[in-house]
């Protein structure tokens, strides 16, 4: 899915609502008649995968996103609301890029790669509107973007039609991709490959489908999932992924932040003690030893030297055993290196285990869940391949370690339930500090792992109990489409906007 959201300033909103209500005439924009429309294509698209893919906010904002998911704590410089499960309000902003996907299209018709940059427009409104609808609830969807029309207050859809609209959305992207060229202005990996887009696409719908187990039966979830699995364009190769390098010019989040707040992020003790049952050598490229443990005489590479803390601890004495170097803190390499590791938000090690879940509930026959999960763990493990040896604790992944993962805790089980769990609990490993609103949707979803709650820390005013269930509207909602708002909180939560109650896809 970033978390900490803002009341949108009195600019933002202006910008928002031209966004969500207004296609309007671009008469006043100069070309260059030598310029041609493939060149402004190419540079649409650069902004809009960046807006998808590139995080966006700052480094207190990424460990944020981390600490919902309980992966981490945080400690001297006051407490974290979303470790202690507080959160607020949603944003719209991100339907700003709309006008840029309208233009997009305008300036690559006739182009080789129209059928291309047409796909990418499909796909960037479905992650955009599934990002946004997983997050809050009923949406504004099928009159955004009708501002010449005269439509400035937006409808809500429900849940259910929104994402009935999300996978028609993909599935025509899918087909566009398929007929299209390669194409320019691509900031990922793939560099423009549109059959590399094709299969992100078709990664992408697998995940949406599994996001919404809870409600397969309703939306024939499992043939749909069938059908796509079939046609085979899916990734193939492990090492694949979608999303972004950084490098000098876009560096990672935490990088150069070692002598501010982030350097005092702790692994939780959730993520810590899985790792060690596993004998997960990621333990040691995620976290650094306990500075008391090394102290004690303990040495780097051994298990005991890690400790995680318990995040729903009260804050003082968290912060209090902090100071005394008695917790794990993040790794180094967060801190110190400009591209630690990409933002992988679609990957072959997802889609492999999101594989293995669909083959274990019955809705896939092609090959086995256990070959699926191992091959998206195999696939996770070697993304440490990557990073330097120097940041591993002597506990280096090699390809050997890779081959003799699965034994003990890691062996796949012999019942669905707990084949469920390690699927789960796998995907909660590889998205630590790379995609927090997954882990989060996952949890969700599946009520797994579970996440340390104490009610007498907890931050969560109407279920001291639990973690909150979703954000709350944009606050500018009530100013400039309050109608279209109440009648959405009305329909989905009795009128009452809050962040424990459940959206369609939880009922």
């Amino acid at each position: 899915m970033k978390k900490i959201k803002k009341i949108i300033s009195g600019l933002a909103v202006f910008s928002l609502l031209f966004a969500i209500g207004c296609n309007a005439d671009f008469d006043e924009i100069n070309t260059n008649p030598d310029t041609t429309t493939e060149a402004s294509a190419s540079l649409l698209s650069t902004q809009v995968i960046l807006s998808m893919t590139r995080f966006g906010g700052d480094a207190k904002a990424f460990i944020s996103n981390s600490a919902l998911p309980k992966y981490v704590g945080y400690a001297n410089e006051g407490q974290m609301g979303a470790q202690y499960n507080s959160i607020g309000s949603s944003s719209f902003g991100g339907m700003t890029i709309l006008p840029d996907l309208d233009k997009m299209i305008e300036y690559a018709e006739g182009g080789q790669a129209e059928n291309s940059y047409r796909g990418l427009a499909k796909f960037a409104r479905a992650y955009l509107f599934y990002n946004l609808t997983m997050e809050m609830g009923d949406i504004p969807y099928s009159e955004t973007g009708l501002g010449a029309k005269g439509e400035y207050k937006p409808a809500y859809d429900t849940q259910k039609e929104v994402f009935i609209g999300i996978l028609q959305e993909l599935k025509e992207a899918d087909q566009y991709f398929a007929e299209g060229e390669n194409f320019t202005g691509d900031p990922t990996p793939f560099n423009g490959d549109a059959d590399l887009w094709r299969r992100a696409t078709n990664a992408c719908r697998l995940k949406v489908l599994m996001s919404l187990s809870p409600k397969a039966e309703e939306l024939n979830v499992a043939a749909q999932f069938q059908e796509i699995v079939s046609q085979g364009n899916l990734f193939q190769n492990p090492g694949v992924f979608w999303g972004l390098r950084y490098s000098t010019q876009n560096p990672h989040p935490l990088f150069s932040t070692n002598d501010l707040f982030t350097s005092k992020t702790i692994l939780s003790s959730h993520l810590v003690e899985t790792l060690k049952e596993l004998e997960d050598r990621r333990l040691y490229y995620f976290a650094e030893p306990a500075g008391i443990k090394i102290m004690e005489g303990l040495d780097e590479s051994n298990k005991d030297a890690y400790v995680g803390v318990d995040v729903s601890m009260e804050y003082a004495q968290m912060n209090a055993m902090h100071s005394n170097d008695e917790f794990s803190l993040i790794n180094l390499r967060y801190l110190t290196q400009e591209s630690s590791e990409p933002r992988r938000l679609l990957s072959y090690a997802e889609q492999q285990l999101i594989l293995a879940e669909a083959h274990v509930r019955g809705w896939i026959t092609q090959g086995t869940a256990k070959d699926y999960y191992e091959d998206g763990v195999k696939a996770a493990l070697s993304q440490m391949l990557e990073i330097s040896t120097d940041f591993a604790h002597g506990n280096p992944i090699d390809e050997a370690y890779i081959d003799n993962y699965f034994t003990e805790e890691a062996a796949f089980a012999e019942n669905t339930k707990d084949q469920l769990e390690q699927i789960w609990m796998q995907r909660y490993i590889l998205n630590f500090l790379m995609d927090g609103d997954t882990s989060f949707f996952e949890y969700r979803r599946n009520q797994f792992p579970e996440f340390p709650v104490d009610p007498t820390t907890s931050l969560n005013e109407n279920n001291k109990d639990g973690l909150p269930l979703r954000w709350l509207y944009p606050g500018s909602e009530a100013t400039y489409n309050r109608e279209n708002l109440e009648a959405a909180l009305e329909r989905q939560f009795d009128g009452f906007d809050e962040i424990n109650k459940k959206i369609w896809l939880l009922k």
